[in-house]
């Protein structure tokens, strides 16, 4: 029997039961704390074969701390977390899960940009103080979306978009532009993207600040700045001072940089709360996604514990860790 630790708030959280799947294949679940503070999770480590992660550090400490593991597993799309380089060394294999939220990412996305646009949360606040003055919003089709990565997730606010009606340009260096003619979106580049832009969602890897003063600056007043991707994209101060100056017209996001520690960020800002929505990190949040994430990687678990090789393996060192596709 092998020992799976299993790190992820909402594996078989949905409605396929996981925990007996992987009692029907000879292995038990065992859980883990999903911050992977290394001494709370160094007894499980320790009789662990098999790890399916959720977004904490995956570091060569943890790993040292694991001498049986045969697998990490992902659980969901971005390995920036992961030491794969270490995970490498030691023979053990690092796999995610592709596309398993992309549809519930895309989804999410859309909400958020309709709520900015219409000032759906703040209407609801005021209405429960009593407060039935009319906000003037601004119509989905009636606007230039741009869309910053253009993998799965980026592609899926496309289609969902095009429903609507509006011009769609899209920014991604990793993707031909014919590809991306050819799913209803204009290539160009980033710092172009930003200018002509009257909304622009975020749809990559973290690991690097796209969203900085400097763009910020040359973007057209009254913009809305969309962000399911990671919290460190966006430079928060910047955004702050683009939202009282009047550029920014409206944030919404599914992160802050920092997460739950996030807690004094400068977009929690009182003067900013009608203007300013975070989600707690609701995209992915789905029964669905919730599914296709946990079969995923527990199908790469039980693959690699019976002696074959994971279907959905990350490459390494040679990676291209774009959360999209």
């Amino acid at each position: 029997m092998g020992v799976i630790l299993v790190t992820s708030r909402s594996f078989s959280d949905g409605d396929v039961d996981l925990v007996e799947r992987a009692a029907q294949a000879g292995h038990r679940i065992v859980r883990g704390p999903a911050h992977h503070h290394l001494e709370a999770l160094r007894a499980d480590l320790r009789g662990a074969d098999a790890w399916i992660a959720g977004t904490g550090e995956v570091s060569d400490e943890h790993l040292a701390a694991a001498p049986q593991l045969k697998i990490i597993a992902r659980y969901g799309v971005g390995i920036e977390a992961v030491d794969l380089v270490a995970a490498h060394r030691r023979g053990i294999p690092v796999t995610n899960t592709p596309g398993a939220n992309a549809d519930a990412v895309a989804d999410h996305a859309v909400g958020l940009m309709l709520a900015a646009l219409r000032f759906v949360p703040d209407g609801d606040r005021r209405v429960r103080v009593g407060d039935w003055g009319v906000r003037r919003g601004r119509e989905l089709g009636a606007a230039t979306v741009g869309i910053v990565g253009f993998g799965r997730i980026g592609q899926g606010v496309a289609t969902r978009l095009s429903g609507f009606g509006p011009r769609i340009l899209a920014t991604d260096p990793f993707m031909p532009d014919d590809v991306v003619r050819a799913r209803g979106a204009e290539p160009t580049s980033l710092d172009a993207l930003f200018q002509d832009a009257d909304i622009v969602t975020l749809h990559t890897p973290g690991g690097q600040r796209l969203v900085t003063a400097e763009r910020l600056a040359g973007m057209r007043r009254g913009s809305v700045l969309v962000n399911t991707a990671r919290g460190e994209l966006v430079d928060e101060f910047a955004v702050a001072h683009a939202l009282r100056d009047g550029i920014l017209a409206g944030y919404a996001a599914d992160t802050l940089d920092g997460d739950t520690a996030a807690q004094h960020s400068p977009l929690l800002a009182a003067d900013l709360a009608d203007r300013v929505t975070i989600t707690p990190h609701l995209g992915a949040q789905t029964t669905q996604a919730v599914d296709n994430m946990g079969s995923l990687s527990l199908d790469d678990v039980i693959a690699v514990l019976s002696g074959a090789d994971p279907a959905h393996p990350v490459p390494v060192p040679a990676y291209h860790p774009e959360e999209t596709r």
